[in-house]
């Protein structure tokens, strides 16, 4: 048997977990860029970011009122109210000028430092403000309060040098206001992976292209294209491949001297006209593996080429989609220094009888849903690899373990968001 065929039938199967753990090993850490806090959303924290001072620096006042020592309104109520004499007006921004004696309130503002002094701020709502004819300022505080009430103390929310975000973690809108809070104008992030994307296949057609009998426009790459994107990457589409092995090898080459990760779509099956099994065949690189345990997607294959990696998945639509789902974008998170890059399965109830048993777990493209506090899946549409349609509709992948007789509705599944 030559070794093509060997590639094609004498293919040694490893499980979803152990690709993706020979994916990881191989994986490439990207470089590191400094960019505008306002450009970072999105985008991947490189470094682990520590509180650099205590927050709030300062008592806050969480109310507009009026700051006063708790023992002074002590025997305050509605009927029986305390009167004090007010001192100064503190405005968010402003620092006191004077410290709250006996007797005494200082106005304040929500967010304002609470002067020395006072132990507690009474909510407006709890008072009653006067002005006598010598224009000496009064309030009157109709509710006793407790010592620290409507106040956060120094560190009440971030004591220093607490650790706040990792490595690796997404810049959304709570990261960017921790940042922004600790002064970080300038961002370390991973540079985006460059994933160049190929589709193979002598009937593939541009977008752009009429359609002819027997061929087709090629749907996978700008799906691909829009599976890199949403996973932090920057997408390369590159034209379409025929079923030429020299042409193939020559285009893969040029792409993996460029870009950070190749993936492919399709040629990995056992047909004729499969064309990365004869370029996985004679290429100067390891194959580090060419089937998985799954369904669909069984030939998915992977390889280490000049210290890059190349991720070769089916060429239908949906098992092109799962394999992505599995593989490409939990590896761009590593890429982007993510530490848990995998998604973590819930259990639901399945929605729907499940016929198909299957030799190998099948990953099933699904929508979840909620009733009466309860999560259920069903399969979107039609569950065959080579339907496209229902990829829109699938917001996770149901895991079907194999063996069996299939599944009825109701029965317990584990599930992946995508």
């Amino acid at each position: 048997m030559s070794s093509d065929n060997n590639l094609k039938f004498g293919r040694n199967v490893i499980t979803v977990e152990e690709a993706r753990a020979s994916l990881r090993e191989h994986a490439a850490l990207m470089v590191t860029e400094s960019i505008p806090l306002a450009s970072s959303f999105g985008r991947s924290l490189a470094v682990d970011v520590h509180a650099e001072h205590p927050v709030p620096h300062f008592r806050r006042s969480g109310v507009d009122g009026y700051a006063v020592r708790s023992e002074d309104i002590r025997q305050a109520g509605w009927d029986t109210p305390v009167t004090l004499t007010v001192i100064e007006r503190i405005p968010s921004g402003t620092v006191p000028q004077y410290r709250v004696g006996s007797g005494n309130a200082s106005r304040i503002m929500t967010g304002a430092p609470v002067p020395d002094g006072a132990d507690t701020v009474v909510m407006l709502e709890m008072t009653d403000s006067l002005t006598d004819k010598g224009q000496l300022n009064f309030v009157k505080v109709k509710k006793a309060l407790p010592a620290g009430s409507n106040i956060t103390p120094i560190a009440g929310e971030i004591a220093n040098g607490d650790f706040l975000l990792e490595r690796g973690s997404l810049i959304g809108p709570g990261e960017a206001a921790l940042l922004a809070t600790f002064g970080y104008n300038e961002v370390p992030v991973y540079r985006k992976p460059q994933v160049a994307i190929f589709s193979t296949g002598s009937e593939l057609l541009n977008v752009q292209d009429d359609l002819v009998p027997g061929r087709i426009r090629n749907s996978n790459g700008y799906m691909l294209a829009a599976q890199v994107e949403a996973a932090g990457g920057l997408a390369q589409l590159m034209p379409p491949l025929s079923d030429d092995v020299k042409q193939v090898r020559a285009a893969l080459e040029e792409a993996l001297g460029q870009a950070d990760l190749v993936v492919t779509s399709g040629g990995v099956s056992v047909g004729d006209y499969d064309v990365l099994v004869d370029v996985f065949g004679r290429f100067e690189g390891d194959l580090l593996f060419n089937k998985v345990a799954m369904r669909p997607g069984t030939p998915t294959s992977g390889a280490l080429w000049k210290g890059r990696l190349l991720l070769a998945l089916s060429g239908n639509p949906g098992a092109s989609f799962v394999g992505f789902e599995l593989f490409v974008k939990p590896l761009i998170k590593v890429m982007l220094g993510c530490s848990t890059p995998y998604p973590e399965p819930v259990s639901a109830s399945l929605d729907a009888d499940y016929d198909k048993a299957s030799a190998y777990p099948r990953y099933v493209r699904g929508t979840k849903h909620v009733v009466n506090g309860c999560l259920w899946a069903r399969p979107a549409g039609i569950d065959k690899s080579s339907i496209m349609v229902s990829i829109k509709d699938a917001d996770c992948l149901i895991w079907l373990p194999a063996g069996g007789q299939g599944f009825q509705r109701g029965d317990r599944v584990l599930i992946y968001s995508i």
